[in-house]
């Protein structure tokens, strides 16, 4: 659960490039740059949002709260094959 894992080029896990394409960085750059890039999925499994690595996760209290005050149903989704 908590090995070494790629995130970015042809060997990253389909998880982190569905949440690369879904909440791309500054300019629609999709690579993480740095150790401690941050996804908010909301309760739906769709992501919210990115931040990046200069972010204190307690300057995201408000985005979280926010997020958990949205009633959505779960949802599934097929990519490049793979059951998200």
């Amino acid at each position: 659960m908590f090995s070494k894992v790629d995130v970015n080029g042809p060997g990253a896990l389909p998880l982190f490039d569905y949440l690369k394409n879904q909440a791309p960085g500054i300019a629609g750059t999709t690579n993480i740059k740095w150790n401690f890039t941050k996804f908010l999925v909301g309760r739906d499994g769709l992501p919210i949002d990115r931040f990046f690595t200069n972010v204190n996760p307690l300057q995201l209290e408000r985005d979280i709260v926010a997020a958990l005050q949205v009633k959505t149903e779960p949802t599934t989704e097929i990519v490049e094959g793979e059951f998200i």
